[in-house]
């Protein structure tokens, strides 16, 4: 599976916990069902862990992309999602939004942070909204980054800009997640036929062959990836429940990003949010690192009191 064939990357979470210096350290967690996940701290600041998207990414490429430019202000964990990366595939082929999410606070367990950021990337975001509504308790804020909470939506987004781009008209028979996934390959091959693929992350071919490289060293067998359009939780729609999340919510999102939707971002309706559009992109930490980076300090600084 290559990055761009499975486009919702996903996303960060960070913790509210300060260290005193700046640290990298690698580890590795047990989860309760024995499940070896990958963890990775370095910076200083509130802590602040990092979730992929994909689904079936990995955090490295997030990390040596200038997202590593956030540890300047803030611990980051970055973290791989079990069956993903360098983290142990699930032994019972377990992948409930609910499994993920526990494995989530393990990590905040592990850092002893009673409240957390939440910051996702593209697919991540169904995660961190699932997990302060969850654990609203253990939630400081959350920070969408390009991140979808409906996968019907973007990749209906994506068949759409490839038909546009294209001039096609591939259209899904109905609106079941079958026929939506079916028309997205048909239109994915397509699009790759012509050698355009990278346009749905970034007009930019370089920044997207950057990530395809470093995601080229991902060891995982994508078993969470094989697994995740199989499960019926990922299809819904979470947009439609953000008005019930009190904490403060921090949406990036790109004016160009054909992945999740250039206009997404208006179906959502947290009580207490803020839009931040910077031009790009589905890959705005890197395609433009330094907005990128400034708003969510900007966030950061205003929310953590």
């Amino acid at each position: 599976m290559s990055r761009t064939t499975f486009t919702f990357i996903l996303a960060l979470i960070c913790f509210n916990l300060n260290a005193q210096n700046k640290t990298t350290k690698d580890d590795f967690l047990i989860t309760d069902d024995g499940i070896k996940l990958f963890v990775k701290k370095s910076g200083k600041g509130p802590i602040c862990i990092f979730i992929h998207g994909g689904p079936g990414a990995w955090s490295e490429s997030f990390e040596y992309l200038k997202g590593n430019n956030l540890e300047t202000n803030l611990s980051m964990v970055y973290y791989d999602q079990r069956g993903c990366g360098r983290s142990q595939k699930s032994k019972n082929g377990i992948y409930s939004v609910d499994r993920m999410i526990k494995d989530i606070d393990l990590i905040r367990k592990h850092y002893h942070a009673k409240k957390v950021y939440l910051l996702s990337h593209s697919f991540g975001g169904i995660l961190a909204v699932n997990y302060a509504l969850k654990y609203p308790n253990h939630v400081k804020g959350l920070i969408l980054a390009n991140s979808t909470l409906n996968i019907s939506y973007s990749l209906i987004n994506q068949i759409n800009y490839i038909n546009k781009l294209l001039k096609t008209n591939f259209t899904p028979s109905d609106s079941t997640s079958a026929s939506i996934m079916s028309t997205f390959l048909d239109a994915k091959k397509a699009i790759a036929a012509k050698e355009l693929s990278y346009k749905i992350l970034s007009d930019n071919k370089k920044d997207v062959d950057l990530v395809d490289e470093i995601d080229t060293k991902n060891p995982s067998d994508y078993d969470f990836a094989r697994k995740a359009f199989q499960i019926d939780d990922y299809w819904k729609d979470y947009a439609q429940r953000t008005k019930q999340i009190d904490v403060p919510v921090l949406i990036i999102t790109g004016k160009k990003d054909h992945a999740v939707g250039e206009d997404y971002y208006l179906l959502f309706n947290f009580k207490n949010q803020k839009v931040k559009k910077i031009n790009g992109g589905h890959l705005l930490y890197y395609e433009n690192n330094k907005k990128f980076i400034n708003s969510i300090f900007k966030f950061i600084k205003e929310t953590d009191k």
